[in-house]
């Protein structure tokens, strides 16, 4: 039933750790999901040092996607955005051909907060690899909600279930917010060919095993892929069709090895447009 179980590494982005979950050595992508980051939950106390926060660094060939169960970021980039990010909405970026970005704790370092979420990367189908750059927030109210006994689920982009989210995409895709209580059960939709669910939070069965928060669970194609709450539990459920073979170096994805050398040297030139308002930094390439 289960192609591969992944557990989290943890990473220190330089001042903050994150759970790492995607790309790994049992999955590089499912679906056109790339990368899967676990922030928190963290408590970061008034007058967090700057070194905390993610500095202006670029992207191409692929969309960020970050998510929030509590706290607040306030994200800047080189289109002139200035959007803080909270509890239960989304943050859509398309990188297509470049764009850089900052993610700053400001909220915390002002007064404290308690800070936890999901930051994810969607690579782009080809045709769209060199797309104009873009981004768009969606509010919580914006985003197709559902709850009966004892279900919460929240559709963040894609579709499933018979629903479509607002959030617009570039190829076939689901990603989902659960909150279940303890029995609970729900089924990752069986429509797409490559699906996974990550625990963020408590406990699930599946088939009779047990697996724990800090744990993505990979489903074969075509399987019931049922899961069922031993506690009350966040889980976020992910997936779509293949995009095809991606490469991915430092903060850059694409189907050509040599598009991320060419992004490599306008790093390092400082060719890319840092965020406005905030290009005060510069982050050697690694």
């Amino acid at each position: 039933m289960l192609q591969a179980v992944i557990r989290q590494r943890r990473r220190d982005l330089g001042g903050l750790e994150v759970g790492r979950v995607l790309p790994a050595p049992e999955a590089h992508m499912v679906g056109p999901f790339i990368f899967f980051d676990h922030l928190g939950p963290l408590h970061l106390p008034a007058g967090l040092p700057p070194s905390t926060d993610i500095r202006p660094h670029p992207h191409i060939g692929l969309s960020t996607v970050t998510y929030l169960y509590s706290g607040e970021i306030m994200h800047r980039d080189s289109l002139s955005y200035e959007q803080p990010i909270r509890r239960g909405e989304v943050n859509w970026m398309t990188a297509g051909r470049g764009i850089t970005h900052s993610e700053r704790f400001e909220k915390a370092r002002a007064q404290g907060d308690d800070v936890h979420g999901i930051q994810a990367w969607v690579a782009l189908p080809r045709e769209f690899e060199e797309t104009d750059p873009a981004f768009t927030h969606y509010g919580a109210d914006e985003l197709v909600t559902l709850q009966e006994r004892g279900i919460w689920m929240r559709l963040l982009a894609g579709e499933a279930f018979g629903l479509r989210s607002a959030v617009r995409i570039h190829s076939p895709l689901f990603y989902v917010h659960w909150e279940l209580q303890p029995g609970a059960t729900v089924q990752l939709p069986a429509a797409y060919r490559e699906r996974a669910l990550y625990v963020a939070a408590g406990s699930v069965d599946v088939a009779g095993r047990r697996y724990e928060a800090g744990q993505m669970l990979i489903f074969e194609p075509g399987v019931d892929a049922l899961v069922t709450a031993q506690s009350a539990a966040t889980l976020m459920g992910l997936g779509g069709e293949p995009v095809g073979r991606r490469y991915i170096e430092w903060n850059f994805v694409s189907s050509s090895r040599e598009r991320i050398e060419t992004a490599k040297d306008d790093w390092r030139a400082r060719r890319f447009k840092l965020p406005d308002h905030d290009d005060r930094e510069f982050i050697p390439l690694p």
